[in-house]
């Protein structure tokens, strides 16, 4: 694809006015999701010891953040949805940094860890290397990135009001790997169903 800035900037004010204006509803929806496979998937391949210092890749409400903290890690989220940002800092009480994911400023070599949990499928594929990048550049040597995202046929555009990308296995970890990260592990959600019956692709990469 080639898409101009205004149509990148269009992909990132729409599908951030959807979470908005939805905001509560998501928040119901979700709270009692459990994802503690992919929590655990992450931090047992950390080797730093604790307190970590975690970064919820766009952590909505505030869910994950909350059990990050509630675990003795310093969790610090990033959101672009101003909603959810306000929502998450209240839930959590940790620091919640509000920032597009187009337009990243992350310090280097800072996180032990980045959860970004169904979230960067929302990143436009031809931007994705570069996002990528820049999640590498804010780990730690020999830190740890996991990530979830709806598996499809690298199917890109417009679901529901959300921009999206369905990457399929193979093209997932070529981003990774090109990004400089080393893939750990993977496997397939929600546990115990035929694979026809688990649409998310989780993985976890060490940079």
């Amino acid at each position: 694809m080639n898409l101009k800035q205004r149509n990148l900037e269009e992909i990132a004010n729409r599908t951030l006015d959807h979470y908005n204006q939805r905001a509560e509803a998501f928040w119901e929806g979700t709270r009692e999701h459990d994802v503690m496979q992919n929590i655990a998937a992450m931090l047992q391949h950390i080797a730093a010891d604790d307190p970590l210092t975690l970064l919820d890749f766009g952590c909505g409400p505030g869910r994950d953040l909350k059990v990050f903290a509630g675990l003795g890690h310093i969790a610090i989220g990033l959101e672009g949805s101003a909603r959810f940002a306000a929502m998450a800092r209240s839930h959590s009480g940790c620091a919640v940094w509000q920032q597009d994911f187009l337009k990243l400023d992350l310090p280097d070599q800072y996180f032990d860890g980045v959860f970004a949990n169904a979230t960067l499928f929302h990143v436009p594929s031809q931007e994705l290397p570069r996002v990528l990048r820049e999640l590498h550049a804010c780990l730690k040597p020999g830190g740890v990135l996991f990530s979830s995202i709806p598996r499809g046929h690298n199917e890109e555009g417009w679901n529901d009001g959300r921009y999206g990308v369905f990457h399929d296995p193979e093209a997932w970890r070529r981003y990774g790997s090109a990004a400089g990260f080393v893939e750990l592990t993977h496997y397939y959600r929600p546990a115990g169903l035929p694979r026809e019956r688990q649409p998310w692709l989780a993985s976890v990469w060490r940079r």
